[in-house]
């Protein structure tokens, strides 16, 4: 049995607990927050000790949000099923770039993004609590990317789940989209939407609170809204700290805030950091809203590091939560203000409360070009525009009290168009984008209504 509470409550506070397995195939909770364990479980003193295994490590981290809610050896088979698509032995190998700074490489996946290892973890966990439930579910994910491609890859072909994409019609990489609309699998739907990443998320939560969607099966998101995603996440930051041998800043390159909320996660059970800083492009609203206090949005603009083209991520939801106190009033608060404003003020207290779990930058477009020229020339390095973001970022902290480490979290090569630009070459392609070739796509182009976006998902699953 396990010793750590089996309980998920929800961010604003009006849900009924649950557990895992309902947190995990639900998503988002009924009252539109998202869920959160009730209490942080503690890791083991010698977590990050050096030596073991991704797998190992993985276990330790994620089996006491799991509780009891899963059968038997479920999570030791997901596992299993996760570390056999990563092409690196180590799973998220860290590598030395000079003195003091470090890139934790999150692309040896089957989609060669970071999103890989959460994806396939949440696929198996999900097939494992349907089985154990004889039920059927459709999931629901908007993307900026990798995503998408992450969740068709895991997905594909599954008997109980219908997956359901919204992407941002022509504002993902090629490759990216390739990915996900070259896999010819009958479960899953592309649907290429006229509008942002922010509309496409809009769409999935209005669709989660559609009702009639639940008739006969299940209705989730498999965003890192969903706390199955950010559990799944959480073991890389103990494996860097495992492969370092000391603690270390973290630089994370974030769009939706759920890579380094994982993080966050992981220093509340215990491992030892020296902190977070969430690297962002110039859609800079979580930047503006934990320097300045205001968390307003704007439209996304495009930018080379499109999966971070997001001006409302969801997962600062859980983070003001969590520095709230865990005041679901107060959480509800100000997401019910931002959603009908579009723009809220956080309250001094809460903002300071904030600054203490992560601080937060801004990189532009120039700077991130400067970078990945910086990393060819200074490291013979070649590194996507996200990566960049987040080196660009390191670059400016002083590692004279501990290393730094940026997360990379996609291969160059899904971003071709845009690194040659700076470096006049194209990326060696990953054997897994090498593989995608001149295949058929299959998508179908709504306009950002919610109407629209019903209409769609209601044919699929009839």
């Amino acid at each position: 049995m396990s010793t750590f509470p089996d309980r998920y409550l929800s961010t604003r506070g009006d849900a009924a607990p649950t557990n895992f397995a309902d947190a995990l195939l639900r998503g988002i909770a009924p009252d539109g927050g998202l869920y959160m364990p009730q209490a942080w479980p503690s890791l083991p003193v010698d977590a990050a000790r050096p030596g073991r295994t991704y797998a190992e490590m993985a276990r330790e981290a994620i089996s006491p949000f799991n509780g009891d809610a899963l059968p038997a050896g479920a999570l030791d088979r997901a596992l299993e099923r996760l570390t056999q698509g990563f092409d690196h032995p180590a799973v998220t190998p860290l590598v030395e770039l000079e003195p003091g700074l470090f890139v934790l490489e999150l692309f040896h996946g089957p989609t060669a993004a970071f999103k890989d290892l959460a994806m396939q973890l949440v696929a198996a966990l999900s097939d494992e609590a349907l089985a154990a439930t004889g039920q059927k579910l459709t999931l629901l994910t908007a993307t900026s990317g990798d995503t998408g491609a992450a969740a068709v890859r895991a997905f594909a072909g599954a008997e109980r789940i219908n997956l359901i994409v919204l992407h941002p019609l022509d504002r993902v990489s090629p490759v990216q989209r390739k990915q996900m609309t070259t896999v010819q699998a009958d479960n899953v739907l592309n649907l290429a939407v006229r509008g942002d990443f922010d509309d496409c998320q809009r769409l999935v939560k209005g669709l989660l609170a559609e009702e009639s969607l639940r008739e006969g099966r299940r209705l989730s998101s498999v965003n890192s809204i969903n706390w199955g995603r950010l559990a799944g996440q959480i073991p890389y930051y103990i494996s860097a700290t495992a492969q370092l041998g000391q603690a270390a800043t973290f630089v994370v390159p974030t769009g939706n805030f759920g890579d380094a909320f994982a993080g966050i996660a992981a220093k509340k059970m215990g491992l030892e950091t020296r902190g977070f800083v969430a690297a962002v492009n110039q859609n800079d609203a979580l930047a503006r809203a934990i320097n300045e206090g205001v968390y307003a949005r704007r439209p996304a603009v495009e930018s080379g590091s499109v999966s971070m083209d997001v001006q409302a991520p969801s997962n600062f939801e859980r983070l003001v939560y969590e520095a709230s106190g865990r005041d679901a009033d107060a959480t509800r608060a100000v997401f019910e203000t931002f959603a009908r404003d579009g723009s809220v003020t956080l309250s001094p207290g809460l903002l300071a409360a904030l600054k203490s779990e992560v601080s937060a930058v801004s990189i532009d477009e120039a700077t991130t070009k400067a970078e990945i020229a910086h990393a060819h020339a200074a490291w013979g390095r070649v590194v996507c525009p996200h990566t960049a973001v987040a080196l660009a970022a390191a670059r400016q902290l002083d590692r004279a009290s501990g290393p730094v480490v940026a997360l990379s979290t996609a291969h160059p090569s899904k971003f071709g168009a845009f690194v040659s630009d700076v470096l006049g070459f194209q990326p060696e392609p990953a054997p897994v984008i090498r593989a995608l070739g001149d295949q058929p796509e299959r998508l179908t182009i709504i306009d950002n209504t919610a109407e629209a976006a019903l209409a769609a998902v209601r044919g699929f699953n009839a």
